[in-house]
This record gives structure tokens, C-alpha cells and sequence, in this order.
């Protein structure tokens, strides 16, 4: 009898938890549903006190803060071009573009601006467009009031009432397309007090591209719809080309800036795992809203989603900004540089302290038995088949030390492009790409000491990704045979 009440109570007292806990919880949803709509409706009260045009900036740079002023009427004057633009050194593309570039062009605004946006198809473009921004409240974006043919324009205006970093991007049928091309950019609503001042702001946004060729494939490559479909990007890019933020593009700073990065992701498929090698984020707002994490690895950021990352930068050197989804780094384009010059800090890093000798077996290293090779008769390829071949390989297997235009990495891998140290000496070159090499060596008449691995390759493969490097980027056009590569392999 006792056991039954004490049964009949415990299930009374679960029924009253749990009833408890769902009021607390439609009380804290409520309460911050309350508090988003307070806020809202708070923005939209704010008055605008002037008016102004908007600074719009190309990327990586960014307009300046916000910070110093009040709520105004901003007008923003953005025109729709269709161009062909270089994708990689030798690659072609029919881009469409906000402001011509790709990304768009960046647009900062603040809470409570009355946003008057005045879009322009060009007279030679081929087709409609409009324009969808995640920062807007009301139908599509802007996209339903902001439809405009080429040689046309359209004037619609808004309210900017939510703190955060958006994306903008066309929304005109098939939108996959569209955005495809390079059609999306990112706007920035900061909060009424502006965001607390850094020493550099740049502007970085991730895009994924489908051409009828392979990577590096030479020519104007036309968008292909079904590797878009199949969501199998030829190139994956920061600022609408591989080298974007490499060599004379790269972002610099200086030792003890903070540095604060507008990252975005257009698309139209591919989230973006965003990296930074050498540099841990301080703070990271999460998908460009109010939620703020700190001391950062990686970050996600969705297709069509947005994070502002800011760092201090402690030591010089360069560090490597990636898509940690890191193929996509080394083989299709998602790699950039942010230089940092300054004074050493030892206390911090203090780089190689110590290099010797690895001997996992002790002072004998094992090998496998091989079976012996049987020789066979050298078919040598055509010069021309040799640079389709090379140019395959180069790209799986060279780009992302060297680059696809040959230009190196600063301080890191040297040239190819036109370096005397490689045409100085074929044989040498061969031995390299077949043994590896460590140590110092100067190309043009800067020094690099870096570790260039043994390539895994057939000889067939070593004299087509060599006749491609001496034949491309002003080399000397030595013509690499396997007859070459076989009389240094068996030296």
C-alpha cells in the first residue's frame, strides 16, 4: 500500500517536472522571441539624420566603419556586369558579376539605415537579373521588387534592422546558375556603437565553379550544369580565382595587429571549412551573428552563410589561408597568404631549434623486397602530348607548392616560373623530381631553404610534367625525354 502511493507521487511529481520545464522553456524561447522583435521593432524606429551614397569597396578591401555616425539614408548605387575574367593563369570564364568582381562589391551599412538600392543591368549584358539580400526583411530578399533587364535599372529601399554580417546574391531563375558564375557578395549591418576598431579589415569570400574542362584545362571554359548538379566543382576559389590573396595579392600585416576578416560563402553548393595555418582565431562570430566563440581552430561556414573571424597576429612569416576541406586548398584553388612582417618573437616561436638524422630501424633501415623490374621499350610521346600530360599531372601534383602560374610561395617553395636555377641544369632538375632535395638554394637571387619530397612518378610522367614546366612561363623550352629521365634514375 505504501510502495503505491510513493509510486502514485513520484509519477505526479515527474508529470509537475516536466510541465515545469516546458514553461520554462516557452518562457525562455518566449522571452528571446520577445527580445529579437523588441529589437526589431527598436531599429525600425531609429531615424535617419543625412543622407549619403555608399562607399562600396572590390575585394579584400572593405569599406571604413560605421562607427562615427548615426543612422542614415544610404543610397547604394551597384551595376550588373557580364565578363569574361582569368579563373587561373591560362583558364578563362564568362563571370557575372555585382560591381564586377567576384565577390560583389562590399556594402557597410548600421542598424536603423534606410537603405535606398538602386540596381543597373548593363545595356551588354545577355540576361535578367535581380538581387536577394539576407540582411533585408520583406519578400525575397529584394529579389521580388528588384527584377531588372539588361539595359535597364530599378530603385527599392529598406530598413536594416539586425546586427550581422549577410550575403547577397541574384535570385533569378535557375538561381543555382546564377550565383554559379560568381553572382553573390556580402553586406555588413554593424551595430549602432560600430564594431570595436582593428588594425586591418579584409574581405574574403569562398565560391565553388563548374567548367566544362578539367582543372586547368587552357581556354574560355563554359559553366557546366550537370557537374553543378552533381555538386562536383572543377575549382574551389576565395575571390572568384585561384591566386586571388597569393603573391602580389596577398593580404599583409604587421607583427601585433589584430586582424579582422569578413569571410563568406557564396556557393552555390560547398560549405567552407575556414583556416587559418599558423594563427588561432580569437574570436569568431558565428555564422556573422551575435554568438561570439573564442580561441578557434576552424570554423564552418554554409553556403550562403558568413563568420567574422579577428586574430592578433604574434610572429612574421606567412601564413596560409585555406578551405580545410583540403583538396580543395592544394588541387582547386582554395589557398591564399596573409604576409606578416615584423620583428621575431623567440618567446612565441622559435622555429627550427635542433635538425638531425631519423633512423626508425636503428642504423640499418629496412626496405621490402621488390621484385625486379623488366625493362620496357621506350614509346616516346609527342611534345605535344607531353604538355596535355604534364599539364594533368602538374596541376595534381605541383600546383599547391608552386602555383598554377609557377610564381612559388614567398619565403617557402621557390619559383618555376622563369628561374634561372631551373633552366640552368636539366639533368639537375630531373634528379630533384626523382630524389627530392632539402637544404638552401637560390632562385633568382633569393634564397629558399625548404623540402622539395621524391615524386612517386614513372619516367613517362617525369618527362611530360617536366616538358610542360620547361615549356610553359618563359622557361627555356627544353623538350624532357624518358630516355633523360631514365639515364639520372639509374645514375
Amino acid at each position: 500500500m505504501i510502495d503505491s502511493q510513493i509510486k502514485s507521487k513520484l509519477k505526479m511529481f515527474a508529470s509537475f517536472s516536466l510541465l515545469l520545464g516546458a514553461a520554462s522553456l516557452s518562457s525562455c524561447s518566449g522571452g528571446a522571441n520577445q527580445e529579437s522583435e523588441t529589437r526589431k521593432m527598436n531599429s525600425a524606429d531609429i531615424k535617419v539624420v543625412s543622407e549619403m551614397k555608399a562607399e562600396l569597396t572590390s575585394p579584400p578591401f572593405v569599406p571604413k566603419s560605421t562607427a562615427n555616425r548615426e543612422a542614415t539614408k544610404l543610397i547604394v548605387d551597384m551595376e550588373i556586369l557580364e565578363q569574361t575574367g582569368e579563373m587561373a593563369d591560362g583558364v578563362e570564364y564568362v563571370y557575372w558579376t555585382f560591381g564586377g568582381t567576384v565577390p560583389g562589391s562590399f556594402i557597410r551599412t548600421k542598424v536603423g539605415d534606410e537603405v535606398e538600392f538602386t540596381l543597373k543591368n548593363h545595356p551588354d549584358n545577355k540576361l535578367p537579373h535581380n538581387i536577394d539580400l539576407h540582411a533585408v526583411n520583406g519578400p525575397g530578399g529584394g529579389a521580388a521588387s528588384s527584377f531588372v533587364a539588361p539595359g535597364h535599372e530599378i530603385t527599392f529601399s529598406f530598413k536594416t534592422l539586425n546586427p550581422g554580417l549577410y550575403v547577397y546574391h541574384c535570385a533569378t531563375a535557375p538561381v543555382g546558375m546564377h550565383i554559379a558564375n560568381g553572382m553573390y557578395g556580402l553586406i555588413l549591418v554593424e551595430p549602432e556603437g560600430g564594431l570595436p576598431p582593428v588594425d586591418k579589415e579584409y574581405y574574403i569570400m569562398q565560391g565553388d565553379f563548374y567548367t566544362k574542362g578539367n582543372f586547368g584545362d587552357q581556354g574560355v571554359q563554359p559553366f557546366d550544369m550537370q557537374k553543378a548538379i552533381d555538386e562536383d566543382a572543377d575549382y574551389v576559389v576565395f575571390n572568384g580565382k585561384v591566386g586571388a590573396l597569393t603573391g602580389d595579392n596577398a593580404l599583409t600585416a604587421k607583427v601585433g595587429e589584430t586582424v579582422r576578416l569578413f569571410v563568406g560563402n557564396g556557393g552555390p553548393n560547398l560549405v567552407s571549412s575556414f583556416h587559418v595555418i599558423g594563427e588561432i582565431f580569437d574570436r569568431v562570430h558565428v555564422e556573422g551573428g551575435d554568438l561570439v566563440n573564442t580561441n578557434v581552430q576552424t570554423t564552418l561556414i554554409p553556403a550562403g552563410g558568413a563568420a567574422i573571424v579577428e586574430f592578433k597576429v604574434d610572429v612574421p612569416g606567412e601564413l596560409v589561408i585555406v578551405d580545410h576541406s583540403i583538396f580543395r586548398a592544394f588541387n582547386k584553388g582554395a589557398l591564399g597568404m596573409l604576409s606578416v612582417s615584423g620583428d621575431e618573437n623567440k618567446k612565441i616561436f622559435a622555429g627550427t631549434i635542433q635538425e638531425g638524422i631519423y633512423l626508425p630501424e636503428g642504423g640499418t633501415i629496412q626496405s621490402m623486397p621488390v621484385e625486379a623490374k623488366v625493362d620496357q621499350p621506350i614509346v616516346e610521346l609527342s611534345k605535344s602530348e607531353k604538355m596535355a600530360n604534364g599539364k594533368k599531372l602538374y596541376g595534381s601534383t605541383c600546383f599547391a607548392c608552386h602555383q598554377a602560374n609557377g610564381e612559388g610561395i614567398a619565403n617557402a617553395f621557390p619559383p618555376l616560373a622563369k628561374a634561372d636555377y631551373l633552366n640552368a641544369d636539366v639533368s639537375r632538375a630531373i634528379e630533384i623530381v626523382l630524389r627530392g632535395k632539402t637544404g638552401e638554394i637560390t632562385v633568382n637571387s633569393k634564397k629558399y631553404n625548404s623540402v622539395m619530397t621524391a615524386q612517386n612518378l614513372t619516367d613517362k610522367e617525369v618527362a611530360a610534367v617536366m616538358t610542360y614546366v620547361y615549356n610553359s612561363w618563359g622557361n627555356n623550352g627544353t623538350e624532357v625525354t624518358e630516355e633523360m629521365v631514365k639515364k639520372v634514375r639509374n645514375k
